[in-house]
């Protein structure tokens, strides 16, 4: 075997001892990724009750709403230049629908065996599920949506769809459940409620107090 021919296979040997070494180390890696223990999360919350207090509201109505909210603003770059944003928005929401018993005043006629209705409250917007889905977002380099400008638009789309309930039938089939469901419990008790109409009229006078200012 000649000088060369030597070199060679000593290059050789160790061009297969490092690939054997090097493949080695590969599949190390590989094993030990595959092995490996998955990410530690720590999570952490405070909850604090604010307030809390006895109430007696009974839901006795409850409807599903799809609102289409289109949104568009328009301002002028150095006061000459157009820029335009706009976002087209489905809001999605379950609203419920019903009284509150504190606020009612009745008078109870033991001997006649009756109750006279003295003040029924409207019917009133007891709570709102809303979801919003967004489509149709353009918005330009210098002219982007905030985060005010979202929550702007979802309050004004949950304002809409407040609106749309309360010009629906759901304080009617509201109103109509209450009255059902005051004349049985008292039937039950052998009582006779003396003006049900009134309940019938309340639903013209639907009510909302908002937990959050809406955004004008």
């Amino acid at each position: 075997m000649t000088q060369s021919e030597s070199i060679n296979s000593m290059m050789t040997i160790i061009m297969l001892l490092l690939g054997l070494v090097l493949g080695g180390l590969i599949a190390f890696l590989a094993s030990k990724k595959m092995t490996a223990e998955p990410p530690v999360v720590t999570e952490s919350s405070h909850t604090i009750a604010e307030s809390m207090r006895k109430v007696f509201k009974v839901v006795s109505a409850e409807g599903h709403f799809n609102e289409i909210y289109n949104y568009e603003e328009t301002t002028k770059l150095f006061n000459f230049i157009p820029s335009k944003k706009k976002a087209l928005v489905i809001v999605q929401a379950k609203i419920l629908v019903g009284y509150d018993f504190e606020k009612f005043q009745w008078e109870v006629d033991e001997q006649n065996r009756k109750v006279k209705l003295l003040n029924f409250p409207a019917p009133e917007i007891l709570s709102t599920e809303t979801d919003y889905k967004y489509y149709n977002i353009e918005e330009q380099f210098f002219n982007l949506f905030s985060k005010e400008d979202l929550a702007k638009i979802q309050q004004n789309g949950k304002r809409q769809v407040i609106e749309a309930a309360k010009k629906s039938h759901l304080p009617e089939v509201a109103a109509e459940q209450m009255r059902t469901l005051l004349t049985e419990l008292l039937a039950g008790k052998n009582f006779f409620l003396e003006n049900a109409g009134a309940i019938s009229e309340s639903k013209k006078f639907i009510d909302y107090q908002p937990s959050d200012k809406l955004i004008s």
